[in-house]
C-alpha cells in the first residue's frame, strides 16, 4: 500500500470486510446509532452469498429436483420420454438467486441504512485508522475509526505444489461459476464442502470420485450411516485415503491421483478436473496485523468470547478467528461484537450451541458434542436413537434413510448433543440448538409436542428412547 495521507473520513465503526459477519455487524451498528462504513475488496456479501452457501445450495436443489423426477413414477406421476439435465439452466438459476439476494443486501445498505462501502483493499494503519487502496486505481486514502472489526474471511486451502487454475484444479470458489460441468471429477476432501459438490456432480451424471472420509467432524454413527447411503446411491468413495502432494499428477489437461484406502487397497484415479476441498485458511495477509500488533495463533486471529482481539477497540469476527467457520456463526459474531462495544453485555456464542449442517442427500444436522467427544470428556453418557423408517412423514416423502440421535449425561441429565441424518435434518436441528441454549433436558424434548405427521417427531422419539420408553419401535 502506498503512503497514505491523514484520514479524510471518520466513523464510529469501520468494518474491514463486508462478508456475512461484516454486513450484519454494520446493520446492527446502524440500528444502535453508530456511524459505520465498510471496506471491501471484492464484493459486499462475501463468500457465503457469492461463492459458498447460497449458490451451492441452489445447485443442490437442482440435483434434488432431478432425483424427484427420476423417481416420479413411485408417486404415481408418469413422465414420458427421456429425462435430461441442463447444466446451463441450473447455473443461471443459481446466479439469479445470488443476484436477487445481493440486490436485497444492497438495498439495505444503500437505501434503508445508508451505509457507505469503500471498494478497495483495506489495511490497518493503527488501532484507529484503516487505509484503503481503491479498486478503481484512484489515490489511496485513510479512514479514522473509533472501533474496528476485522471480517476478512477465509479462502480455500490448496494442496502444496498444486495451485488452483480454475479449470483443471478447482476450489469451491470456481465450482459455482464453471461455464461447463466437468466431464469427470475427483473431489479431494469429504467435509461438508467437498461432499456437497461430490453429490451435486454425481447426481448431475458426471463420473465422480470422492477421496477421503465422509464428514469426519460428525458423530461416528452419522458418518457410517451416510457412507452406506451414498454407496447405495452408487457414488464412488475412497474412505481413509489421504494422498500426499507427490501422489498428484497434472498433465495434458488431466489429473491423476494415486490413492490408498483405509484397508490398504491402491487405486489410480484419472479425471478431467480435481476439486480440492481440504479446508480453508484465514485471509490475514497484508492487512496490518503485524504493524498494529494483533495476536495470531495457528493462522487465525485470536479473539475472546466477545470477539475482542488483544488490541483495545479491534474485534475479529467470522472465519478469520477460526472459532467456528460457518456463516450463521459469523452473523452472531457480528451482533455480539457490536453490542459489546456499545456496552449492552451480549450473551456469548458457544460453538457447541451453534448447529452444523450438510446439505447432501440425506441431509445432516448436528449440534453439541458427539458421543465420542462426550465419552472422551469422561462423562457418563447415555444415548437415545430413533430411525427414519418408522416415521410416517419420511415414508410419505420417500426418504427413509437416517435417524435422530440424542447424547446426554446420565448423571446430570444435561443434553450434550443432537445428531440427525435424514430428510429436513438441516431445518430440524434448529430445535436442538434452542434446546441446548435453554439447557433443556431429554425429558423436556420428549414432552415437547411434535406435530404429526412430521419428520420432527424423530427428535421426540429419540428422547423417549433415551428415557427408556421408545413409543414407535
Amino acid at each position: 500500500m502506498a503512503e497514505i495521507a491523514a484520514p479524510t473520513h471518520s466513523f464510529d465503526l469501520v468494518l474491514l470486510g463486508g462478508g456475512t459477519g461484516g454486513y450484519v455487524a454494520a446493520i446492527r451498528a446502524k440500528q444502535l446509532g453508530l456511524s459505520v462504513a465498510v471496506v471491501e475488496e471484492l464484493i459486499l456479501g462475501g463468500c457465503c452469498l457469492h461463492r459458498g452457501c447460497i449458490p451451492t445450495k441452489a445447485f443442490l436443489k437442482s440435483a434434488d429436483i432431478l432425483d424427484d423426477v427420476r423417481r416420479a413414477a413411485e408417486f404415481g406421476v408418469e413422465i414420458s420420454g427421456d429425462i435430461s439435465f441442463n447444466y446451463d439452466t441450473a447455473l443461471n438459476r443459481s446466479k439469479g438467486i445470488v443476484g436477487g439476494q445481493f440486490k436485497g443486501l444492497t438495498y439495505l445498505f444503500d437505501k434503508k441504512h445508508q451505509i457507505p462501502v469503500f471498494m478497495g483493499r483495506g489495511k490497518l494503519i493503527n488501532k484507529n485508522t484503516v487505509g484503503v487502496t481503491p479498486n478503481d486505481g484512484s489515490a489511496p486514502f485513510s479512514i479514522a475509526a473509533g472501533k474496528i472489526i476485522i471480517n476478512t474471511g477465509s479462502r480455500p486451502r490448496a494442496i502444496k505444489g498444486l495451485p488452483f487454475d480454475g479449470k483443471t484444479i478447482i476450489s469451491s470458489d470456481h465450482t459455482v461459476t464453471l461455464p461447463e460441468m466437468p466431464k469427470s471429477i475427483i473431489v479431494r476432501g469429504g467435509g461438508a464442502t467437498g461432499l456437497e459438490w461430490a453429490t451435486v456432480y454425481h447426481r448431475y451424471g458426471a463420473p465422480t470420485t470422492l477421496v477421503g472420509n465422509v464428514l469426519p467432524q460428525e458423530d461416528e454413527e452419522i458418518q457410517a450411516a451416510l457412507l452406506r447411503s451414498l454407496q447405495r446411491q452408487k457414488m464412488d468413495i475412497i474412505p481413509g485415503a489421504r494422498p500426499n502432494p507427490e501422489d498428484y499428477d497434472v498433465s495434458n489437461g488431466k489429473v491423476k491421483v494415486r490413492t490408498v484406502d483405509a484397508k490398504g487397497k491402491e487405486r489410480l484415479l484419472e479425471a478431467d478436473s480435481l476439486m480440492v476441498a481440504i479446508g480453508r485458511e484465514a485471509c490475514i495477509q497484508d492487512i496490518g496485523l503485524e504493524e498494529v500488533g494483533i495476536e495470531v495463533e495457528n493462522g487465525f486471529i485470536k479473539a475472546d468470547s466477545m470477539l475482542r482481539t488483544n488490541i483495545d477497540g479491534i474485534y475479529a469476527i467470522g472465519d478469520v478467528n477460526g472459532q467456528q467457520m460457518l456463516a450463521h456463526t459469523a452473523m452472531h459474531h457480528g451482533i455480539i461484537a457490536v453490542e459489546h462495544m456499545q456496552g449492552l453485555n451480549p450473551f456469548p456464542l458457544n460453538p457447541f450451541n451453534s448447529p452444523s449442517c450438510t446439505y447432501c442427500t440425506p441431509e445432516v444436522g448436528s449440534v453439541g458434542y458427539t458421543e465420542k467427544q462426550a465419552r472422551d470428556l469422561g462423562l457418563n453418557v447415555k444415548v437415545g436413537k430413533f430411525p427414519m423408517k418408522p416415521n410416517a412423514k419420511a415414508n410419505i416423502e420417500g426418504h427413509t434413510d437416517g435417524f435422530a440421535k440424542i447424547v446426554a449425561d446420565a448423571d446430570s441429565n444435561d443434553l450434550l448433543g443432537v445428531h440427525i441424518i435424514g430428510p429436513h435434518a438441516t431445518e430440524m436441528i434448529a430445535e436442538a440448538g434452542l434446546a441446548r441454549l435453554l439447557e433443556s433436558t431429554p425429558y423436556e424434548l420428549a414432552i415437547s409436542v411434535h406435530p404429526h405427521p412430521t419428520v420432527s417427531e424423530v427428535i421426540g422419539e429419540a428422547a423417549h428412547d433415551l428415557l427408556g420408553h421408545a413409543i414407535h419401535i
